[in-house]
């Protein structure tokens, strides 16, 4: 009978879940026949498998990629976090086109974990939670506005609003983007295509999410934010700031 009644409590004791092991960033990196020559070639100024461990990028994660149209993040992620992982690529109406289309479907024939939605700029669609998000270089782009692109004024808060929706608790969003003095933001935005790191933490803080980590990976001391970012002289070597922050549990 003791026996008996040692196995109904045991039973009924929660097990603590296995803590997920690091996700092989590095492995993604190094397989470039899986990846296109263009990202490979960005392989020296982004810093992938750093950032992503700096980030915390784990196995079986479920990754929201937005502004992933490239494939850049989802070539690197989608074999990483492994067959349980997944990775939901968003890609704005505005930049996406028969091209994006078929790099997508390309890569999906070899990579089944990953999906691809499009929405206008303005509403992400990211439908699900998330355990891991990185904005990669387009963060600022939430304060820009173009005629040409079609891209309308956004509400930051109610932009980051939906983002917040969309991260499970405990989820990590990075935010990787070009570092701009102080000012106005959509001023400075317009002429730079740079945003003040403070405007970012800010921002961030009001959404709800908490600045866990901050790296100087990306930081380069000879860039003094004087030059808009697709300026040959400093295109691809820009002063980059890289935040970790956390949706609270």
């Amino acid at each position: 009978m003791r026996q008996l009644i040692l196995a109904v409590l045991l039973a009924t004791v929660p097990i603590a879940a296995s803590p997920a092991a690091p996700a092989d960033v590095k492995a993604s990196v190094a397989n470039t026949s899986a990846r296109s020559e263009s990202s490979i070639k960005l392989d020296e100024s982004r810093k992938p498998a750093e950032v992503l461990k700096f980030l915390g990028l784990q196995q079986g994660m479920w990754v929201a990629d937005p502004f992933g149209g490239n494939l850049y993040w989802a070539e690197i992620t989608a074999p990483a976090v492994g067959p349980k992982g997944r990775v939901t690529i968003w890609e704005p109406k505005q930049f996406y086109n028969q091209k994006v289309y078929d790099n997508y479907t390309a890569f999906k024939a070899k990579q089944p974990n990953v999906w691809l939605r499009v929405s206008p700029m303005e509403t992400p669609d990211l439908p699900g939670k998330y355990d891991f998000m990185l904005i990669n270089l387009d963060y600022h782009d939430v304060y820009w506005e173009s005629a040409k692109y079609g891209i309308v004024k956004m509400d930051p808060d109610q932009w980051l609003k939906t983002i917040y929706d969309a991260m499970k608790p405990g989820a990590v969003v990075g935010v990787i983007d070009h570092a701009a003095n102080p000012g106005d933001t959509r001023a400075t935005v317009e002429k730079f295509h740079r945003i003040d790191p403070a405007t970012v933490k800010a921002d961030f803080k009001r959404a709800g999410f908490v600045l866990e980590a901050e790296s100087k990976l990306l930081r380069n001391p000879a860039d003094d934010h004087s030059l808009n970012v697709f300026d040959p002289k400093i295109r691809g070597k820009t002063d980059r700031f890289v935040f970790k922050f956390r949706k609270p549990r």
